[in-house]
């Protein structure tokens, strides 16, 4: 991921407003360093920090058209930007670089060009024939983009918010697939896809269709001219990703160029679920795997650096951003600078444990919606700052416009959660990929039980979370939290912990107002809280918060939601094999309560 800044019509030519953009811009120095670049024309100034990916050598930015009277400073990858080239057959192209599009399009189509554009991206590009600009985030919000505005007048681009909060009156998040027209004055949504509109789809599922969407979105990105790899964490999705890129990268460019062995990286806590099961997905495919452990200390100290880097107060944000941070690191050091990841997955599909309470379709296919276009405030923002942090791009296939249209336009009844059905969470995912010929995946592995990756880094992770929190936060800093943070009030003292350190790095009220709120349980939204009474009673964000549906679920009787040490394993059935086709149907969770030493502990049929 490359870092953008833009200042537009700031009524300031002179030398030391150059100087004060490039200093603003070193500050996104970590998302590019390969190169640094800054365009200045009259009072508009475009800065660009590269990260090198696609024809490193010559497509340094910002970009031009051919007489220099567009530029555009871009972040991001146009995957089709091939098939684009050949659209337009009478422009002449200055670089090799998937960006280098985006100002023909423009010269070509005017502002209703962008959703030519298959990709990820944020770009401000301006005309410096009238001065007019525009400014356009991708569909999903995969690429941050802050905008901000001055007293002078000016507007402010950044990809993230500590390029603009310093120098803005008032700055937000850049609404996702949306364009901002100079022309215009304002903003206008460009992506329009049928399920935004959040009308219950009736297409029967074709698992077959929904594979080839898949494998077509993970093999356009392998789009590279530098060495990459797969987050690997040995879930559902980050699986499908490895296996999917396996099957395919012999005879692609990139396997041309770096070979055809395909690199793996997890991370984890000693012992933690994600390690054993990356490492058995790792042997099955063949790829060369990376092992990376952290102590919950490690992670503790990291956090101020997380927080500054992904500029977010979100407990499972947080939570799940450090030890991807961290990975992130391990894997730059090893001169891999692009990897595939699979976030987008459980918000299309339902893949949260907390959907297996949705009352029915309708409810579901709009908790859905509201996910996907959350994303950017969550998830989308958690692969792109913590990978982005040390010069990584992080690719993510389950959000390509093409698999989602395929994908949110299946009748949501088969995405419902039925146990009598031996539908798990997920299915329609599983399904398309459970091909007993020539199969993707082990079996247990393609229908493993969901666990979000903070869980499933090694649960005692969230719990030393919890644990340091308490000993730097007092109740009686608890008792006055509604007087010193009106807005989104923290309500546990880990929420609390992490919002004073944000507070120390971005102190504007903007700032805060960037961060979503609400109460949640297991990555739910507000409303989905409804849908069980119990929860409202357990507001936590980690999976295991969904009571009566994971494995390990909290112990409803521990209000601090810690395991118990005297937890007694007893030898029961993997619910895995069970919902994966066993002959054993449970018609529900049974939940059995033994009491040893006072202490209520849960093992789960």
């Amino acid at each position: 991921m490359c870092g953008i800044l833009a200042v537009l019509g700031c009524s300031d030519e002179s030398q030391s407003k150059r100087v004060r953009v490039l200093e603003l811009s070193r500050r996104l120095k970590h998302r590019g360093p390969d190169w640094s670049g800054i365009y200045q024309h009259e009072d508009f100034y475009l800065a660009h920090q590269r990260l090198a990916i696609i024809d490193p050598a010559s497509g340094d930015q910002p970009l031009f058209n051919e007489d220099s009277t567009v530029a555009v400073t871009v972040n991001g990858e146009i995957y089709n930007h091939e098939e684009l080239r050949k659209q337009l057959p009478n422009h002449q192209f200055r670089t090799g670089s998937d960006c280098d599009v985006i100002a023909h399009l423009y010269e070509e189509y005017g502002e209703d060009f962008v959703d030519m554009l298959d990709g990820m991206f944020s770009f401000v590009l301006l005309d410096t024939r009238d001065n007019s600009y525009i400014v356009a985030r991708d569909a999903i919000g995969i690429t941050s983009l802050y905008i901000g505005w001055g007293l002078d007048g000016s507007v402010w681009i950044s990809s993230e918010m500590k390029g603009l909060n310093d120098d803005c009156e008032h700055f937000k998040c850049f609404p996702p697939g949306h364009l901002y027209s100079s022309k215009e004055g304002g903003f206008r949504r460009w992506y329009n896809p049928r399920w935004y509109s959040e009308a219950i789809p009736s297409t029967p599922f074709d698992p077959l269709v929904l594979r080839k969407a898949f494998e077509d979105a993970v093999i356009k990105r392998l789009m590279t001219d530098v060495p990459f790899g797969v987050l690997l964490s040995g879930g559902l999705d980050s699986s499908l990703v490895a296996a999917v890129t396996q099957r395919h990268l012999a005879g692609t460019k990139a396997a041309k160029q770096w070979g055809s062995q395909l690199h793996s990286f997890c991370v984890g806590l000693e012992g933690s679920p994600d390690l054993k099961a990356a490492k058995e997905v790792a042997n099955y495919l063949g790829t060369v795997h990376h092992e990376f452990h952290f102590t919950v200390q490690d992670g503790i100290d990291a956090i101020e650096d997380v927080i500054y880097h992904i500029e977010t107060y979100d407990v499972t944000t947080i939570r799940a951003s450090t030890p991807m941070f961290l990975m992130s690191r391990k894997i730059k050091s090893l001169g891999v600078k692009m990897v595939l990841s699979g976030e987008g997955s459980d918000e299309i599909f339902g893949g949260y444990l907390y959907f297996h309470k949705a009352p029915n379709k309708e409810e579901f296919h709009r908790e859905t919606c509201h996910k996907i276009k959350a994303l950017h405030q969550y998830d989308c923002l958690r692969a792109n700052k913590s990978t982005s942090a040390w010069g990584l791009e992080a690719r993510v296939p389950f959000l390509d416009k093409a698999f989602i249209n395929v994908a949110m336009d299946i009748d949501p009844e088969w995405k419902m959660i039925n146990p009598d059905l031996g539908r798990i969470e997920k299915w329609v995912l599983r399904k398309a990929f459970d091909d007993e010929e020539n199969p993707y995946l082990p079996k247990h592995i393609l229908y493993r039980q969901k666990e979000q990756f903070s869980d499933g880094v090694g649960y005692s992770w969230i719990d030393g979370l919890k644990q340091h929190a308490a000993e730097h936060v007092t109740d009686k800093m608890m008792l006055n939290a509604e007087y010193i943070f009106p807005h989104n009030t923290p309500t546990t003292k880990e929420a609390y912990y992490y919002r004073m350190i944000f507070e120390r790095f971005f102190p504007q009220n903007p700032a805060r107002l960037t961060v979503p709120g609400g109460a949640s349980v297991a990555c739910s939204t507000a409303k989905a809280l409804e849908w069980d009474a119990e929860w409202s009673n357990n507001p936590d964000p980690s999976g295991r918060a969904a009571l009566g549906v994971h494995v390990s679920a909290y112990d409803p009787a521990e209000p601090s939601a810690t395991v118990s040490k005297k937890e007694k394993k007893l030898p029961l059935p993997n619910r895995l094999d069970v919902m994966s086709g066993s002959n054993v149907q449970p018609k529900a969770y049974l939940f059995l309560l033994l009491f040893t030493g006072g202490t209520i502990t849960r093992a789960v049929y």
